[in-house]
């Protein structure tokens, strides 16, 4: 005989209340747990202890399939757990504001120098004046490396470096540079881009060959090149394209690159607007060698490594959600030389006097490796 559906979900409610009691009475015993811990020293995160914990809990049920639920269940339990006990012990192993300091607004004068990489007329040029206005003592170098050098050493006291298009997505390598020359995001710039196609005056379209452009801009011109039986080559600035263009003379070659570009090396616009989307935009980041953050910062970025585990990365994510704190992107790479593994880059809304950041950060820290702040700044919409 079946039994009637609203006898067996009264029976479902009832158990149900039950668990709320018991996970309730758990949490309570996490803050005893907590507690302990703050007067010990011990870390809150033992993943030996809790593996095993899932192990046996998992040895309990009566079938394979409970078993996987029992595991999946009380490992967000245990993760639940440890974001409680996180806000009760406090900054204790990575004291924020000592690492941090905050400052009313970034140092800048007429003495102040700025680093981008390539020529004038590059967009990173535009990024700079945008950010910093005209006077400053703004300097070009090779390529992103050098940027990230001399900031590093020293010798430039902020570096502008793109990391993001709105079309073609996040920039090769600039997360690593930040990472290797431990570098600190100060501030952010969102450009407007718009790609042309620049060429000799008198170029003949028909008989162009090559187009030159950095990754970027070729892929933001992707629909327009892919029309067009020419070979494509990188070159480390959508700038230097241009100036390559003229300083070759050849009208068999095309740059794709700003029109300011153009105007500054005496090229022609051979098409205005090769970019199809219309809010083409390029985040660029203003780095710096010192951990600093302006009062008014609204945005965070960090990094971390996890190993291809399932259930690593939801459960990192979990303390932003347990917190209230909006992430608004996320990048991954491969770790070199580690077979599955990756780095995180993410980035969220706040700032780090923020109780609700400081706290999932904590977090996040005891249960990644590789953590990293990567800077604190003011983000425009």
């Amino acid at each position: 005989m079946i039994k009637d559906l609203s006898e067996t979900r009264q029976e479902i409610d009832a158990v149900d209340r039950q668990i709320v009691e018991l996970i309730e009475r758990r949490m309570d015993l996490a803050m005893e747990v907590a507690k302990y811990k703050m007067s010990t020293g011990k870390p809150i995160y033992d993943r030996q202890r809790e593996s095993e914990k899932l192990d046996n809990l998992a040895a309990l049920a009566s079938s394979e399939f409970n078993a996987k639920g029992i595991r999946e269940l009380f490992l967000q339990i245990m993760s639940v757990s440890r974001r409680y006990q996180y806000s009760i012990i406090g900054d204790r192993e990575y004291d924020i504001d000592k690492q941090f300091k905050q400052v009313s607004k970034l140092a800048v004068s007429r003495d102040t120098k700025v680093v981008y990489a390539g020529v004038p007329g590059a967009f990173a040029e535009s990024a700079m004046v945008e950010y910093f206005g005209e006077d400053i003592d703004g300097n070009h170098v090779k390529d992103f490396k050098e940027v990230a050098g001399q900031v590093a050493e020293g010798k430039a006291d902020y570096g502008v470096l793109p990391i993001e298009n709105s079309t073609a997505g996040f920039v090769n390598g600039i997360y690593d540079l930040l990472d290797r020359y431990q570098l600190s995001i100060v501030g952010e710039v969102k450009l407007a881009v718009n790609q042309c196609l620049l060429g000799i005056s008198g170029t003949d379209l028909s008989k162009v060959t090559t187009v030159f452009s950095h990754p970027q801009g070729l892929l933001q011109a992707k629909e327009y090149l892919e029309n067009k039986d020419w070979k494509q080559v990188s070159m480390v600035n959508t700038a230097l394209s241009a100036k390559k263009v003229y300083d070759d003379g050849d009208m068999t070659q095309v740059a794709v690159a700003s029109e300011r570009a153009a105007k500054l090396y005496g090229l022609c616009v051979l098409n205005p607007k090769l970019n199809v989307a219309d809010d083409n935009t390029t985040r660029f980041v203003i780095v710096s060698n010192r951990q600093e953050y302006e009062a008014d910062s609204n945005k965070v970025s960090i990094s971390f490594s996890l190993p291809h585990r399932s259930g690593t990365l939801y459960n990192i994510l979990a303390h932003f959600i347990f917190n209230n704190v909006n992430m608004t992107s996320i990048e991954s790479i491969p770790l070199s030389g580690k077979q599955w593994e990756y780095c995180f880059f993410v980035d969220f809304e706040g700032s780090l006097w923020d109780d609700e950041v400081k706290n999932a950060l904590k977090g996040i820290m005891a249960e990644t490796e590789n953590f990293r702040i990567l800077g604190c700044y003011v983000s425009h919409k």
